[in-house]
């Protein structure tokens, strides 16, 4: 082996060893960001549900 192969060998690895760390953030963002829609999508149709239950409740009382 030479110089240059492993040189070649240790970037390889180095490169191996930056991606994963990379696309492991990028599936946590995701990640996060798929649970942020999915709160958000639930919080509002929790509101609208409130919204009419205390509008049914406010609209019966003389």
């Amino acid at each position: 082996m030479n110089k240059g192969t492993i040189w070649t060998v240790i970037g390889v690895i180095v490169a191996i060893v930056i991606a994963w760390f990379l696309v492991n953030i990028l599936f946590s963002l995701l990640w996060f960001i798929g649970k942020l829609i999915v709160v958000a999508v639930v919080a509002v149709i929790v509101f609208f549900v409130l919204r009419a239950v205390f509008t049914r409740d406010g609209s019966e009382r003389p």
